[in-house]
């Protein structure tokens, strides 16, 4: 069959359709093999190639071979099943990496806030163990400042209109957040109000127990769920709270010198890529 040609296989009653080329990815499988006609544990029967396999897990091989990358749900837990059935189609790269169920496993992540209400300014540290994580919510969170004069205050609390101007928030480390907001006088009579904004939400918030509860929001849809609170300094009343999810790798990507065709898969490899949010 040339490689232009649509194949449609029948694999334990379920039916899928690909190129060939596709099929002949690795050209030392049981699938290049079939289509030649040199296997008999496939058999062409209506124009379809039929073999007693599991077709639920055949949608991973199929995909795998189109993409060179492994995605699985985030309940998948036929790791097993999935390499014996990489095993029988004798995509032996596959099967290698899907022995390594310790690639695999969802690995947890943790992420802590710290939070120091103090009169009328609140502050908050934001550390993480994925990097990536952090810079993801640095890109959600905005802090803005408004500045007035005491006078100019004390006569118009609720100004009508605010002039706002963003602030950068601090970065102590890849794995660290830190931004305020509230009121507080610094320079003699001037007042420096300080609002926090966290993407999708597009309040801007002085509040500080309201922010915390907007980002405590944001983190549980993101994935996130509470699992600690506590206080890690009496004196001054900072609280803690910890969150965690569970990571696993979004995809498990094939790479090699050269194509696989032209290899046969003895150069590749098989890297996990571990999904960030």
């Amino acid at each position: 069959m040339s490689n232009q040609e649509v194949a449609i296989l029948n694999v334990g009653g379920s039916k899928f359709t690909t190129w060939v080329s596709t099929l002949r990815r690795f050209p030392e499988s049981r699938l290049a093999r079939m289509l030649n006609g040199n296997d008999h544990e496939f058999r062409l029967v209506n124009g379809q190639f039929f073999v007693d396999r599991d077709g639920t897990l055949f949608n991973y091989i199929l995909d795998f071979l189109r993409t060179l990358q492994l995605s699985l749900p985030t309940d998948f837990s036929d790791y097993q099943r999935l390499q014996r059935e990489a095993d029988f189609y004798e995509l032996h790269s596959l099967a290698d990496l899907l022995s390594q169920e310790n690639l695999l496993k969802p690995r947890p992540e943790i992420l802590e806030v710290r939070f120091l209400l103090h009169e009328t300014q609140a502050f908050f540290r934001v550390f993480g163990s994925c990097s990536n994580t952090i810079e993801v919510l640095a890109g959600r969170v905005t802090m803005f400042t408004e500045q007035s004069l005491r006078q100019n205050w004390n006569n118009n609390p609720f100004p009508s209109q605010k002039l706002l101007t963003p602030l950068p928030l601090e970065r102590p480390s890849h794995h660290d957040l830190v931004f305020q907001c509230g009121t507080d006088y610094s320079a003699g009579d001037q007042l420096v109000t300080r609002y926090v904004s966290i993407k999708p939400d597009d309040r801007k918030l002085i509040n500080g127990t309201n922010v915390l509860g907007l980002l405590a929001d944001t983190l549980l849809k993101e994935g996130f769920h509470l699992v600690s609170t506590r206080t890690v300094s009496t004196e001054e009343k900072v609280e803690c709270y910890s969150f965690e999810r569970l990571k696993r790798p979004e995809a498990l990507f094939l790479t090699a010198n050269q194509s696989p065709e032209s290899t046969g898969g003895a150069q590749m490899k098989l890297t996990p890529m571990h999904k960030q949010k």
